[in-house]
């Protein structure tokens, strides 16, 4: 099947749409017709997302992490879904080894490891026979950066996955993007200056010489969907900032 250029009358669920990542895959996912569910914990920011992104959008409130709302959402969905994208994120489990709060990472894995593992399983039967499905991970997973072994763990450990899902589930696909440093609100609690710092030290050693868009990972995403020739890879979208540490 080669690219397809429309998801007209395709039915798309982006979980953890409201902002970032995931509401800009939704937005193009949603511009070249598909009829996408984005769902989100809260319901103001679920409206507000819903409006921006416009088209065949709705939106669902739920809370990924809460295995309930995950089970009821998808039993009461009517039609097959075409296209799962699992944008959930979490920053729990972050830190130097020596001092590393273990609780926070357990609740770095309840965040975000859990919850795709309990969707992919509660969605299952709502998937059409030749879907796809997609986890935004994060390229922690593989990267060597001091401080970040709790986040390799969780993201290296859903990245793990991704081939032997692709195997297991055929037809189904099944494949992550694997985001590098991205302006999103993920970053929205550390201070506007010591973030624009942080952004500007990470261009400088990032060959692209910035640090990356939502709109970018999103275009990823969007290939995921629509070629049905790939399954069970996980493409960096990094600027190329998972080579620099030789540089």
């Amino acid at each position: 099947m080669a690219l397809s250029r429309s998801l007209q009358g395709q039915h798309v669920v982006v979980m953890g749409g409201t902002s970032g990542i995931g509401e800009a895959t939704a937005g193009l996912l949603a511009a070249d017709g598909a009829e996408v569910v984005v769902t989100g914990r809260d319901r103001a920011r679920l409206d507000a997302a819903v409006e921006r992104i416009g088209g065949k959008t709705t939106g669902y409130r739920l809370d990924g992490a809460n295995q309930a709302e995950v089970a009821e959402f998808f039993a009461a969905s009517v039609e097959p879904i075409d296209h799962l994208v699992l944008a959930l994120s979490g920053a729990a489990g972050s830190g130097p080894i020596a001092g590393l709060d273990l609780e926070q990472l357990a609740a770095g894995f309840a965040g975000k490891f859990w919850p795709f593992v309990r969707i992919v399983q509660a969605a299952l039967p709502r998937l059409a026979a030749h879907a796809s499905v997609t986890f935004v991970t994060a390229a922690s997973a593989r990267a060597a950066f001091p401080g970040t072994a709790g986040l390799a763990a969780i993201n290296g450990a859903l990245e793990a996955m991704v081939p032997p899902l692709a195997v297991e589930l055929a037809p189904i696909r099944v494949n992550a993007v694997s985001p590098g440093v991205i302006d999103t609100p993920w970053w929205d609690t550390i201070p506007s200056e010591a973030r624009a710092e942080l952004f500007t030290g990470i261009s400088a050693a990032t060959p692209v010489g910035r640090v990356g868009h939502a709109d970018e990972v999103a275009d990823v995403i969007r290939m995921f969907v629509g070629n049905g020739f790939v399954t069970g890879t996980v493409i960096d979208c990094t600027g190329g900032a998972n080579l620099a540490t030789g540089r």
